[in-house]
């Protein structure tokens, strides 16, 4: 049975989330509403929100746990040689937090193979704008010709960065904003991305499983250290690992 939280309720221990058996492995609880103060006490426990329109919050910690860590971002050759073409190009940008919420909105509209629907519901998008503006939600963009073609957003706490969605609608576009993520990451030592679940995107740029309880002994040590800086430019991509 997955527990009903009021306000003021804490978060039931991680062990108690559902199992694969249960058709909705990890699911660990549920609330009425969705709010900042709820959200960074879910973030700093390794809990993450994931529903849709006309359910309660659902919060979920799958076990394993998808990661990526930035020293091991993959770079394919091809790619390689896209980011040098960008980093030559005055026409390509990479911009930090140009609009946070238009990114929401966009990874929102952004069609997804097997979805109908998406996730990032309006309740969602006011409530990480509302992280956004206390500074621990950053989006990432890629900009050609002056247009935003690509973008990711996520959660920063300390020295752990919590990816949430990207987009493109130019090749290889969202690529290169994670790819100018990872190399900000990267020059100030944090050494870990949560992917949330298994994708097979996700696995050929580098990420992989973890159990659970490694990721949340990470998590532990990262989130309460100092923060590091939100701002960059494309510059950053010479700090990809292999470029």
């Amino acid at each position: 049975m997955v527990p009903w939280l009021r306000s003021d309720d804490p978060f039931p221990p991680l062990d108690h989330a559902l199992g694969p058996a249960s058709g909705a492995a990890g699911l660990l609880a549920a609330t009425g509403e969705l709010d900042v103060g709820r959200l960074l006490e879910a973030y700093r426990n390794g809990i993450f929100p994931w529903y849709s329109n006309g359910q309660p919050v659902l919060w979920w910690s799958p076990d394993p746990r998808m990661v990526l860590r930035p020293d091991a971002f993959h770079l394919s050759t091809s790619f390689a040689k896209t980011l040098r073409r960008v980093l030559r190009d005055p026409a390509w940008e990479v911009r930090v937090d140009g609009n946070f919420t238009e990114v929401m909105r966009t990874c929102a509209r952004a069609p997804r193979a097997g979805q109908d629907g998406t996730w990032i519901t309006a309740e969602v998008i006011a409530a990480y704008s509302a992280l956004h503006r206390q500074g621990h939600a950053h989006s990432v963009e890629t900009w050609y010709e002056g247009h935003r073609v690509g973008g990711l957003y996520g959660v920063a706490l300390g020295r752990m960065f919590f990816g949430e969605s990207m987009f493109a609608f130019r090749t290889d576009a969202s690529k290169i904003a994670l790819a100018a993520l990872v190399g900000h990451l990267r020059r100030h030592g944090v050494q870990m991305i949560d992917c949330q679940q298994n994708t097979s995107h996700l696995a050929s740029l580098g990420a992989f499983e973890v159990a659970r309880s490694e990721f949340v002994a990470h998590l532990r040590a990262s989130v309460d250290a100092p923060g590091i800086p939100w701002h960059f430019d494309k510059t950053v991509l010479d700090a990809v690992q292999g470029f």
